[in-house]
């Protein structure tokens, strides 16, 4: 008894149907990530100096490009769920059934965001600094989905905290462990829940890079330098637990290449940007827009026209008073005799 009160249980469902229409746990996750990553960034940016809409006007591109991104790496790395004997290539589209390579996201992500950045004449670097923990904290986040789903364990324990899985059954009696429910509460496999274990790591990677952030004022995009690193080193041990389907290298899941890989690029983007200097002011980089004309001013907030006017007018004040003076100055009549 006591044994199955210290296990982690799992829901009943990750689905349910208002009338003919889904509600997905998974789906949901993502897009409260969504919001989490861009509310985050915009208080981020604002201290840094930028101006308040930039990061939602930057999240219009990057969000759907991160979206595609993630779901092209997932399908690529995992085809054969979709494709060869048997399989239905249609289900490569159905994104609400889980299924996101972050490195994916992360990478067409960062090209929607790049787009973005240069339409507003924001430097990237600047902008990824920014966006960084909120985008840690919300695949933190999106992990719960895979927990709903019941989705992305590993093998088999006896430790305290180990994950309970259940079968699920559609109305039709047909097994499906993303769209049924729970038949029982008898678990037919206790688990590592490794999805736990990486939104854990998530979070502390989320306190490190702010910590590192504030203590050292890093800029030219080595806060997110360091989130990577960070993300990929917890990464690489995370995926070597886990059990579910996954396309395989020389007997090991290609994801752990790919941890180790971007983990270096990473940690060496991290020490050459040193040479870069101390953080960046956003205002001073800021540059002109594609769609400003040539020779105007970099983007930023429009000077009031009053402030303008007054200026003008001070100058004007100011070449009367120094006319005058060298006007008396020069007249025999205001030499005043000692």
């Amino acid at each position: 008894m006591n044994a199955v009160l210290a296990t982690i249980p799992s829901p009943d469902q990750g689905v349910w149907h208002l009338g003919p229409l889904p509600i997905r746990a998974y789906a949901l996750c993502i897009i409260a990530g969504i919001i989490v990553a861009i509310w985050w960034g915009e208080r981020r940016w604002v201290e840094r100096g930028g101006i308040k809409g930039e990061v939602t006007d930057i999240a219009v591109w990057a969000v759907p490009f991160g979206l595609v991104g993630g779901r092209l790496y997932h399908v690529i790395t995992d085809n054969q769920k979709y494709f060869g004997p048997g399989k239905n290539p249609l289900a490569a589209l159905e994104i609400w059934n889980g299924g996101l390579g972050i490195w994916g996201a992360i990478a067409l992500g960062a090209v929607g965001a790049w787009i973005g950045c240069r339409r507003k004449g924001i430097p990237l670097p600047a902008m990824a600094d920014a966006l960084a923990p909120g985008i840690v904290v919300a695949q933190a986040i999106g992990r719960l989905g895979n927990y709903f789903n019941q989705e992305l364990y590993g093998g088999d324990t006896t430790l305290p905290w180990g994950l309970e899985i259940y079968r699920r059954v559609t109305p039709d009696g047909r097994e499906d462990a993303l769209a049924g429910v729970a038949v029982d509460h008898t678990p037919i496999q206790v688990v590592h829940p490794t999805f736990l274990y990486e939104l854990l790591w998530n979070l502390g990677v989320a306190l490190l890079i702010v910590w590192a952030d504030r203590r050292f004022r890093l800029g030219h995009g080595r806060v997110f330098a360091l989130y990577v690193a960070g993300y990929t080193a917890g990464r690489f041990w995370i995926e070597l637990m886990r059990t579910d389907e996954a396309t395989l290298i020389l007997g090991t899941r290609v994801n752990v290449f790919v941890s180790a890989l971007v983990f270096l690029g990473a940690v060496a983007y991290f020490v050459l940007a040193r040479s870069r200097g101390d953080r960046e002011d956003i205002a001073a980089v800021r540059t002109r827009t594609p769609d400003e004309p040539a020779g105007a001013e970099p983007a930023g907030e429009p000077v009031a026209e009053e402030t303008v006017v007054a200026a003008k007018t001070e100058d004007a004040g100011d070449t009367a008073d120094t006319a005058d003076v060298k006007d008396k100055k020069g007249s025999p009549e205001s030499v005043t005799p000692e």
